[in-house]
C-alpha cells in the first residue's frame, strides 16, 4: 500500500512540476515539430491514432517557448528540483536511511540536469516504425543500458554515497528491465485506452491515461529499488552461509576472585 501511495505521489508531482519544465525544454527542439508530444509518443510506444491525440493535447510546441519568460522558466526549474527531493526520499525509505541534510539540495539540481540530458539522448535517435528486427533489438538494448546506468548512478548520487555501488546494482537492473516491460505493456494497453478515452471523455481522457502511465513509472522506480534491496540481502545471506566467519577459540577461565572479607591473606 505504501509503494502504491508513493507511486501515485510520484505521478502527481511529475505532472505538476516536471512535465511543464520538459514541455518548455522540448519546445526548443523544433526540428521534429512535435516537442514534448514526440517524447511521450516515443516513451509510450503508442499507435498513430493515439499519437494524434497526444499531439492535440499538447498543442503547438513553439508557443510554449515563445510565451515563457525568464521568471517563468526559473520557477519551473525550482519546482522541478523538488521532484528530485521526492525521488531521494523514496530511495531513503527503501534503504531505511535517515533524511539527508539540507546542504545536499545541490544534488537535486545536478540530478535534474542529468535527467533532462538523458531524456534528450533517449529521443535523439528514435526507432523507426518499419525498422528491421535486429535494429529494433539493438535500440531496445541501448535504451535498457542507458536506463540501467542512469538509475544506478541516481541511487548512489541521491543517497549521498551511503550505499555501496554493488548493493545498488540489482535495483538499477530491475528498474531498466521494468521500464522496458512497462513500455511493451503500454503498446497493448495504454495505446488503445488513449484512443477510446479520447472519444468518451475528450482530452481529459488522454490526461487520465498519461497519469496512469506515470503511476506505473513511479511504481517501477520504487518497486524495483525495493526488490533490488531484497536481492542484495539474499545474496549477502548466501555469501555468509557459504563462507561463515571463523569461530574464535574459547577464552581461558578467569582466576577466582578473592573473598570480600580479606581472608585470602591469612
Amino acid at each position: 500500500m505504501e509503494l502504491m501511495h508513493r507511486a501515485m505521489g510520484f505521478a502527481a508531482l511529475c505532472l505538476l512540476t516536471l512535465v511543464p519544465l520538459l514541455i518548455v525544454i522540448a519546445a526548443a527542439d523544433l526540428a521534429s515539430g512535435q516537442g514534448f508530444a514526440r517524447w511521450l509518443v516515443q516513451g509510450l510506444g503508442v499507435s498513430e491514432v493515439s499519437q494524434e491525440e497526444i499531439e492535440r493535447l499538447f498543442g503547438q510546441p513553439g508557443q510554449a517557448l515563445q510565451r515563457t519568460t525568464a521568471f517563468g522558466l526559473a520557477a519551473l526549474a525550482a519546482f522541478g528540483v523538488t521532484f528530485g527531493s521526492v525521488v531521494q526520499t523514496g530511495y531513503e525509505r527503501v534503504w531505511d536511511l535517515p533524511t539527508a541534510r539540507w546542504h545536499t539540495m545541490w544534488r537535486h539540481v545536478v540530478w535534474l540536469a542529468v535527467l533532462v540530458a538523458a531524456l534528450l539522448l533517449f529521443v535523439a535517435n528514435p526507432a523507426r516504425p518499419n525498422a528491421p528486427v535486429w535494429l529494433t533489438a539493438v535500440t531496445a538494448l541501448g535504451d535498457v543500458t542507458g536506463a540501467f546506468l542512469f538509475f544506478w548512478w541516481s541511487q548512489r548520487f541521491l543517497l549521498c554515497g551511503r550505499i555501496r555501488w554493488r548493493a545498488l546494482l540489482p535495483g538499477a537492473a530491475l528498474t531498466a528491465v521494468g521500464l522496458l516491460g512497462l513500455r511493451v505493456f503500454s503498446q497493448f494497453v495504454f495505446s488503445p485506452l488513449i484512443a477510446s478515452n479520447a472519444v468518451t471523455y475528450g482530452q481529459f481522457g488522454t490526461v487520465l491515461v498519461l497519469q496512469s502511465w506515470l503511476v506505473g513509472v513511479g511504481f517501477v522506480v520504487y518497486g524495483a529499488a525495493l526488490a533490488g534491496r531484497l536481492v542484495h540481502e539474499v545474496r549477502v545471506l548466501r555469501r555468509i552461509d557459504r563462507h561463515p566467519p571463523p569461530t574464535l577459540p574459547p577464552l581461558p577461565p578467569l582466576p577466582p576472585s578473592p573473598p570480600p572479607d580479606g581472608s585470602a591473606g591469612l
